[in-house]
């Protein structure tokens, strides 16, 4: 009996993202060899790893508040806006670094927390409250900023650049904030309490959940996480750059972490699936560079790609096992205390 369940156990959300990914891989290859190149030759590899780092931190931020069942607009903003922080307060100095980074995380992390009490408290809708933020980070941006701004010191711009063999450190540090967000989504009270504010608010609130408290730090997380690619665009440009919003990254990371199996209406998903969501994307586009694919049909390509991803997951009615274990032994046994 236990064999003939184990023969019928549907594949994952996240497993069907990474065998994706390696078919994606393959016919890319494959592709790209018939046209006399090399997909995997060590600057396409590098490129790949650094699209999944910029995008990489987005997404994984995006993906606390997806599951939240919360969205966030303003991530893009966040980004130019810390770029510019960043710089701007380095100004060249490499004794300012660590206050410029500092200040950059410290603004972010304020953008967070209007964005999480404005939905919590206000109850505004997410798209509106998010979008609304943007809106004016942006205004402020125009109206300040009217090009580059700032400089970073060749010691900070390292973190755009050096790499490990082929491996980008930027791609490294964007794993262990990966790691990081999923130890939080699976070993803590808090990544509990996301699961079930996004699974039903209702009822989280019923159990005891601070319900306002945990959509507030995983708003929070999220615009860190945004503020740390606003960096990562700092040390790559040498300055700030407030045309970073125009990168498209608040569509792109919610598009990834669809993409990566987490339910757009909060409650299931992965940071796992997040990551291999990023990296489909990351060699969708370098595979289309490499075959010079014109750039609006690249757009439909992608397109198409996402909505057959989401159409599987709504079919196979996503993850079964992403429910998570949340109203399993570990919190049964933690029910025993204050949950709150």
């Amino acid at each position: 009996m236990t064999t003939g369940t184990a023969s019928r156990r549907h594949l994952g959300s996240t497993e069907i993202v990474y065998l994706a990914l390696v078919g994606i891989l393959l016919v890319a290859g494959v592709l790209v060899a018939v046209r006399g190149g090399n997909l995997f030759a060590q600057g396409n590899v590098s490129y790949m790893l650094t699209q999944t780092s910029l995008l990489g931190f987005v997404a994984v931020g995006q993906t606390l508040v997806i599951l939240c069942r919360s969205l966030d607009l303003s991530v893009g903003y966040v980004v130019a806006l810390c770029s510019l922080v960043g710089a701007t307060t380095m100004a060249g100095d490499p004794s300012r670094v660590w206050l410029g980074v500092v200040a950059a995380l410290v603004v972010a992390a304020g953008v967070g927390l209007v964005n999480g009490l404005v939905i919590s408290a206000l109850n505004v809708n997410p798209f509106i409250a998010t979008l609304g933020t943007g809106l004016i980070v942006k205004g402020f941006l125009d109206t300040r900023f009217k090009g580059p701004e700032g400089e970073v010191p060749f010691a900070f711009q390292t973190f755009g650049y050096t790499r490990v063999g082929p491996v980008p450190v930027s791609t490294i540090v964007m794993l262990v904030v990966a790691a990081a967000a999923f130890v939080l989504l699976t070993q803590t009270r808090a990544g509990y309490h996301m699961f079930a504010v996004g699974g039903n608010l209702d009822v989280a609130r019923l159990s005891g959940v601070r319900t306002s408290r945990t959509l507030v730090l995983a708003h929070v997380l999220c615009s860190l996480c945004a503020g740390i690619a606003g960096l990562l665009i700092a040390a790559r440009f040498g300055t700030g750059n407030a045309l970073v919003y125009t990168y498209g990254l608040d569509l792109d990371s919610i598009a990834a972490v669809v993409l990566g199996g987490t339910l757009l209406f909060g409650g299931r998903g992965s940071v796992v699936g997040t990551v291999g969501g990023v990296a489909i994307l990351a060699v969708l586009d370098t595979a289309f560079n490499v075959l010079d694919v014109n750039p609006f049909f690249k757009d439909v390509l992608r397109g198409v790609i996402i909505i057959a991803a989401v159409a599987l997951y709504a079919r196979r009615q996503i993850d079964p096992a992403s429910r998570r274990v949340r109203f399993g032994t570990k919190v049964s046994a933690a029910r025993g205390g204050d949950v709150a």
